[in-house]
């Protein structure tokens, strides 16, 4: 059943629903691909905003089912074809965060910038 804030794809809707193992998936995907992603950055700080305790629910939901979208296995266009595979996970990442970009905040830019910088080696 697709709710006003999903991403209208199940599994994804349905991973969204459980954070720990959403938060465990996305920082092992995240480490895998993260040199091949001109948005990286901006998937942490959408990570970050969707995670932090101030963020309005709504805001937390759209996030977090475009996140669950780009950490599944499977999508509409598989993530091993090189530089289309990313796409789709792109668009949806986009559409989410352009819908809530006043609740990214510096902070959370920050931190994503600082896990770059790690290499993110330190993340859960």
């Amino acid at each position: 059943m697709m709710t006003e804030h999903s991403v209208g794809f199940e599994p994804a809707d349905k991973l969204a629903q459980d954070p720990e193992t959403l938060r465990r998936r996305f920082w092992h995907k995240i480490k895998r691909v993260a040199a091949h992603l001109p948005f990286a950055e901006d998937i942490l700080a959408a990570y970050y905003c969707a995670f932090d305790r101030q963020t309005p629910r709504h805001v937390q939901v759209a996030l977090l089912g475009a996140i669950a979208y780009f950490v599944l296995p499977f999508d509409f266009v598989p993530d091993i074809l090189p530089v289309l595979g990313f796409t789709d996970d792109a668009a949806i990442l986009a559409a989410a965060i352009r819908m809530v970009a006043s609740n990214i905040t510096p902070a959370h830019r920050e931190a994503a910038h600082a896990a770059i910088q790690r290499g993110l080696h330190d993340e859960a």
